[in-house]
C-alpha cells in the first residue's frame, strides 16, 4: 500500500478519497488553485499544496505543474478522481516518466478509450454493438455537415476525446446542423484540448444503462452490476442507481458480459466503467470511462466495497482476492447529485457563499458524500457538484424512502440548489415504478422547477421572523432600538412588511398582541406566536405547533418544508423604483464566467429570443437572449473576457428608441 498520496482534483471526489486514505493509514495530499484556498478538501486533508490561479488551466488541468508539487510533496502516486486530468493519457505518462503511480489504467488504454471515434471501432470489432454514425478522422465542416446528412436526424454530436456528456449537440433537422457543429467544437477544444467530433443516430428515449469493471495486473476482469443513470440535464447525470431496474435477467446477463468483453478488448486495468444506450431489451455501446465516476457509491453500497481502496490496491500491484461468483449485491441504492443550480432558471449554476450547509446525519441507510461544508464558497470556474446523498435499502422503494427521507433534512442557502427538485422528482410516479429514460428531465422537469406560490401561513411565519430573528436565529434584543412590537401611543401597534417571492411582492401587516401576533396576509388572518431557536423558530399558527428551520442573512430568509427552500426577501418599496429604471434594457451576468462567443455588434437590430452572447461558466455555456425584440445599443465585452457577476453584458434598445 501506498505511504503519500497526492489527489489531483477538488471537491467532492478529493473529499472522498481522502476518506478512504485515513481509513487505510495513507498520508493524503491535497491541492488547490486559489479559488479554493480555504476548500474543504485542503482543510479534510492531511496537507495541501497551492497549484495556480483560479481558472482550471492553469491548476487543476496544468500537468507539469501537478506533477512538480506530487514531486516536492514526495507522493507516491496520484489519484486523479474524476473530470480535470482523470482521462489524460498525457497525465499517466507523466506520472509513469516521474516514477510516480498512476491511479488507473495505462496511458496507451486511456488514449484508446479516450477517443470515442477509435473505442467504437474497437468494440464493433470485438463484437460489441455500436449504434450507426460517423466516427471518421475527416474534419472539416462541410464534411461533417454531409456524414450528418448520411446519418440521418435526429442525430447527436460528441466530441471525441470528451466524457461527462459536455459539449453534446443534439440535432432535430438540418436548418440547425452548422450551429450546432460549431458549438460542439468550441466547447470540445476548450474542455478536453481535442475539436474532433462523431455523429450518431440519436435514440429519443433510451435509458443510459453502465457496468462497474474491477481489472487487476493479474488478468482478472470482473463486473459489478449495473448502474441506471437515465435522468440527466445537459447530458449532466442527476439521479443514479444499482443495480439498473426493470431490465429482465437474461438482458442483464448479457450486459455483464459486454462489459467484461469491452474491459479485456481494451487491456483494462483498474476500475472503470462501460456505458450503453437501452431500449426494447437492446443495447449498444456508448463509451467507456477510464476513471472512476461519480455514481460509484452506488456500487459500494450493494456490493459491499470500497471502490478507492481497491484502485489503490490494483495499482500497487495486488491481486483482486475475489472470484466473479462471490459478488453478490445486497439490495438497491439511489443516489441523487446535490448541485449549485436553480431548476427554475434552467439548471443554471449558482455561485457564492454557503451560509448554511446542514448535511443529514441520522437517516439510517443513509449515505453522506460530501464536498462542500457551511461558510464554504461555491467558485464559478469548476463544476456545481456540491455533495450526494445514497440511499441504501432492501428493496428499491425502501432506498427510494430513505434518500426522500435524507433530502427533507438537508438545508442549503445562500446559493440555489437543486435539492427541492431532486426531492419532487423521487415522487413522480414514472420514476417510482421505474419508467425511466434520458427524456425523464424534458418530460418532468419544467413542472418540478416551478416555484409554488407561498402559503399564507408561509407568508405569516416569514414575516414574525423579520421581527423575532432580526440578527439571525437566536440572536437576543441588545438594545431598546431593538424592540420589535411598533408601540404607539393610542393606537393598535400594527406595523407592515413587503415580502418578496420568486419576483412578486407580498404586503403582510402584524399587530402585536397578548401572546404574540396576529398576522394579516392577502389572503387569510393567521395568530402566531414564536420563540427562536438554534437554526430556527418554534411557531405556533393557528394553534398548530411545529418547528421550522431558518435561516437569515440581512433582509433574505430561508424557511424550509421538507426539502422544499422558501426565499423571502425583506423590500423596501422605496427603492423598488429606482432598481427597475436603473436595470431598463440591461442585460446582466447572472454569475462570473467567460465570454466564448459574441453574436451581435452595437446598432445590430435582434427578435426577441436572438442569442446575443454565450458565457462559459460552471463548465458550461450559456446563451444570453435578447428578452424582445430591439436594437444592441452596446456590447461590454469581447470574446475571451471575464465577466464578474452582476456586470451589464449587453444593453438593449426598444425598437422605437
Amino acid at each position: 500500500m501506498y505511504r503519500r498520496l497526492l489527489i489531483a482534483n477538488r471537491g467532492e471526489i478529493a473529499a472522498r478519497v481522502i476518506r478512504t486514505c485515513r481509513r487505510l493509514g495513507v498520508h493524503s495530499i491535497a491541492v488547490y488553485s486559489d479559488a479554493d484556498a480555504g476548500a474543504h478538501h485542503v482543510r479534510l486533508a492531511d496537507e495541501a499544496w497551492r497549484l495556480g490561479p483560479a481558472p482550471a488551466r492553469d491548476s487543476y488541468l496544468a500537468i507539469e505543474r501537478v506533477l512538480e508539487v506530487a514531486r516536492r510533496a514526495r507522493a507516491d502516486a496520484i489519484h486523479p478522481g474524476y473530470g480535470f486530468l482523470s482521462e489524460r493519457a498525457e497525465f499517466a505518462a507523466g506520472c509513469a516518466a516521474a516514477g510516480i503511480d498512476f491511479i488507473g489504467p495505462p496511458a496507451a488504454v486511456i488514449a484508446a478509450m479516450g477517443s470515442k471515434r477509435a473505442a467504437k471501432e474497437t468494440m464493433a470489432a470485438a463484437g460489441v454493438p455500436v449504434l450507426p454514425g460517423y466516427h471518421g478522422a475527416a474534419q472539416s465542416l462541410e464534411e461533417l455537415e454531409a456524414a450528418a446528412l448520411a446519418v440521418g436526424f435526429p442525430l447527436i454530436i460528441k466530441p471525441s476525446g470528451g466524457g461527462g456528456g459536455k459539449g453534446m449537440q443534439i440535432v432535430t433537422a438540418a436548418a440547425g446542423l452548422g450551429e450546432a457543429l460549431l458549438g460542439a467544437r468550441r466547447l470540445a477544444a476548450s474542455a478536453f484540448g481535442d475539436a474532433t467530433l462523431l455523429i450518431e443516430r440519436y435514440l429519443t428515449a433510451p435509458r443510459h444503462v453502465e457496468v462497474q469493471v474491477l481489472c487487476d495486473t493479474h488478468g482478472r476482469a470482473l463486473q459489478l452490476g449495473t448502474r441506471d443513470c437515465s435522468v440527466q440535464r445537459r447530458h449532466q447525470k442527476l439521479i443514479e442507481e444499482a443495480p439498473a431496474p426493470a431490465i429482465p435477467d437474461e438482458v442483464r446477463a448479457r450486459l455483464h458480459a459486454a462489459g467484461v468483453a469491452v474491459a479485456r478488448a481494451a487491456g483494462y486495468v483498474n476500475a472503470g466503467t462501460v456505458e450503453f444506450l437501452y431500449a426494447d431489451r437492446e443495447f449498444w455501446f456508448m463509451e467507456m470511462n477510464t476513471r472512476l465516476q461519480v455514481e460509484h457509491a452506488v456500487t459500494e453500497q450493494i456490493f459491499a466495497l470500497d471502490l478507492v481502496e481497491w484502485q489503490l490496491r490494483v495499482a500497487a500491484g495486488e491481486p483482486l482476492p475475489f472470484a466473479q461468483e462471490q459478488l453478490r449485491p445486497r439490495g438497491h441504492a439511489i443516489e441523487v447529485r446535490v448541485c449549485a443550480e436553480d431548476p427554475s432558471a434552467d439548471f443554471a449554476p449558482s455561485a457564492g457563499r454557503l451560509t448554511t450547509l446542514d448535511w443529514p446525519d441520522d437517516v439510517a441507510g443513509l449515505r453522506v458524500d460530501a464536498g462542500f461544508e457551511a461558510g464554504d464558497d461555491v467558485p464559478s470556474q469548476y463544476d456545481s457538484l456540491l455533495g450526494k446523498l445514497i440511499g441504501h435499502g432492501g428493496t428499491r422503494a425502501e432506498a427510494l424512502a430513505v434518500l426522500a427521507s435524507g433530502l427533507g433534512q438537508l438545508r442549503i442557502a445562500g446559493i440555489a440548489s437543486n435539492a427541492a427538485w431532486l426531492a419532487g422528482a423521487l415522487e413522480v410516479p414514472a420514476f417510482a415504478a421505474a419508467e425511466l429514460s434520458t427524456r425523464f428531465v424534458a418530460e418532468h422537469g419544467a413542472a418540478l422547477a416551478v416555484v409554488p406560490d407561498p402559503a399564507s401561513e408561509e407568508l405569516a411565519i416569514g414575516a414574525v421572523a423579520v421581527l423575532e430573528c432580526p440578527a439571525g436565529p437566536g440572536a437576543a434584543s441588545r438594545s431598546p432600538w431593538d424592540a420589535r412590537d411598533a408601540f404607539r401611543v393610542g393606537l393598535p401597534a400594527i406595523q407592515t412588511r413587503v415580502l418578496r417571492v420568486a419576483g412578486r411582492d407580498h404586503r403582510v401587516l402584524l399587530e402585536r398582541v397578548a401572546d404574540g401576533w396576529s398576522v394579516r396576509t392577502p389572503t387569510a388572518t393567521h395568530q402566531v406566536a414564536a420563540r427562536p431557536r438554534a437554526g430556527g423558530l418554534d411557531v405556533s399558527v393557528d394553534g398548530m405547533h411545529r418547528a421550522v428551520d431558518l435561516c437569515r442573512s440581512g433582509d433574505r430568509i430561508s424557511l424550509w418544508s421538507g426539502a422544499r427552500r422558501l426565499d423571502l426577501e425583506l423590500i423596501d418599496l422605496r427603492h423598488v423604483e429606482v432598481q427597475a429604471s436603473a436595470h431598463e434594457g440591461e442585460l446582466i451576468a447572472r454569475l462570473p464566467g467567460t465570454v466564448v462567443a459574441v453574436s451581435v455588434q452595437a446598432g445590430e437590430r435582434v427578435e426577441a429570443g436572438a442569442t446575443l452572447l454565450v458565457l462559459e461558466a460552471m463548465k458550461m455555456e450559456h446563451a444570453v437572449l435578447a428578452p424582445r425584440a430591439g436594437t444592441v445599443a452596446r456590447v461590454h465585452f469581447a470574446h475571451g473576457d471575464r465577466v464578474p457577476e452582476g456586470a451589464v453584458l449587453v444593453e438593449l434598445e426598444a425598437p422605437d428608441s
